[in-house]
């Protein structure tokens, strides 16, 4: 590319206000010409007023979405703002903006329209519980299937997309653990996807709100998700419908 794409970083946060300042002085460590958007989903805590502090976008949502609708909220913003690449990183700062150049260059270089960084090609870095682990790796297998393609990391929201990704999330995005869903999404809209090697971090500050019995929840939900949506008609990309 001779010229740099209008590239935005998207932050979903929830009560994260312990962790988000650190993370977006990462980011503007990493590249001070990336645009950040914090999206506070229904946050109670300072998340907002310390993302603004720090230089960030903010869009504070009235009451919590959950996961998927703050990260579609993310999308939207990054689309009608006219983003040509967009980065996501969550707002616990479990994903390291060192670890972007490898998350970013397959779609810099046209090889890819979403890129995803998986803890799980390599053996080192932060990889969660190992219950959660279990049930990461038997999703893998369950969407590998459905994609023909090996994949490791389905529940990983660390991830970069082109114009042509965004175009298709910003209008159409799994609004509950989005992450599985969304990658098949990917596969059946014909978006060419690939998983690159990353280290993750354990966040620092605050707990996750995926506990054991919500770990089964998920997983049970994805799995009749993706069960029924085998038999839904083959969806084509948006620009041929």
């Amino acid at each position: 590319m001779s010229e740099s794409p209008r590239r935005i970083a998207i932050v979903p946060a929830y009560n994260e206000a312990k962790n988000i300042g650190a993370l977006l002085d990462e980011l503007r460590e990493f590249d001070p010409e990336f645009d950040v958007v914090v999206v506070s989903d229904g946050s109670y805590d300072r998340t907002a007023e310390v993302a603004r502090s720090h230089g960030a976008y903010v869009v504070t949502l009235p009451f919590n979405l959950g996961i998927g609708g703050a990260v579609q909220t993310g999308f939207k913003f990054a689309h009608d703002n006219g983003y040509e690449l967009a980065v996501r990183c969550d707002g616990d700062g479990q994903h390291d903006p060192a670890e972007l150049p490898k998350v970013i260059a397959p779609v810099l270089a046209g090889d890819a329209d979403i890129a995803v960084g998986s803890r799980f090609v390599s053996a080192e870095g932060y990889r969660s519980s190992a219950a959660r682990r279990v049930g990461i790796r038997l999703l893998a297998v369950v969407v590998s299937a459905i994609a023909r393609q090996r994949l490791t990391d389905t529940t990983s929201g660390f991830q970069a997309l082109n114009r042509r990704a965004l175009e298709l999330f910003a209008a159409d995005y799994p609004h509950d653990y989005p992450e599985v869903e969304g990658m098949v999404m990917t596969i059946k809209h014909r978006l060419r996807l690939v998983e690159v090697p990353v280290l993750m971090r354990e966040r620092e500050h605050g707990q996750s709100s995926i506990t054991a019995l919500r770990s089964i929840y998920y997983m049970a939900k994805v799995l009749v998700a993706l069960f029924v949506g085998l038999f839904r008609r083959s969806v084509v990309p948006a620009e041929d419908l």
